[in-house]
């Protein structure tokens, strides 16, 4: 009987450094919740506004737009708010929010031994239909997101917080399509 060996050698030089990290667990959920309320409670605190995500990433978009078609941006009154005239639509807390929240959770994953290239797909499906479903999922969140007027983040974690009848309602909507999508997309996962 052969034995084979694995050479599983450390990554060497910035590859070493970024992804040679061993993983650590993670937080139990319910600390994990409950820092987040914390997070939640010094947003409102300190800033006066809660979390969100889609509102920062809206904002890049029409920073982009702004470049590219100036006109257009001074005739929609929604895009005029964030970006008319001399107005600078990066000029916002959301903006550095997003920002941090990226910074933040690159750092996270290095601390932690979780960076790495992967694509997490089902025995089923392949590495592109993944990635196809991913990118028509994440469009329909997104634009839903702006239809909502907020994401996930903002509308149920800072709505919710503040008991915004909206907020549960959109938070009941999600929660209801994903149950009823998950049946027609479970062979993705199985």
């Amino acid at each position: 009987m052969t034995t084979t060996v694995v050479n599983e050698s450390k990554p060497k030089g910035w590859r070493g450094f970024l992804f040679g990290r061993p993983e650590k667990p993670y937080v139990n959920p319910y600390v994990g919740g409950a820092l987040l309320g914390v997070v939640l409670f010094l947003a409102f605190f300190l800033t006066g506004n809660g979390l969100g995500a889609s509102g920062g990433l809206n904002r890049y978009v029409v920073f982009l737009e702004d470049l590219v078609a100036p006109e257009h941006i001074d005739r929609v009154a929604y895009l005029l708010k964030m970006a008319g005239g001399a107005k600078n639509p990066l000029d916002d807390w959301v903006v550095m929010m997003t920002i941090g929240t990226l910074l933040g959770g690159f750092v996270a994953g290095w601390q932690h031994g979780r960076l790495k290239v992967e694509t997490n797909k089902g025995p089923r499906i392949s590495v592109r239909t993944r990635w196809v479903m991913a990118f028509v999922g994440g469009s329909i969140m997104g634009y839903g997101a702006r239809f909502a007027r907020g994401c996930t983040s903002g509308q149920a974690l800072s709505g919710g917080a503040v008991l915004s009848v909206g907020s549960w309602a959109f938070m009941f909507a999600v929660f209801g399509g994903g149950y009823a999508v998950a049946y027609f997309v479970r062979r993705l996962w199985n």
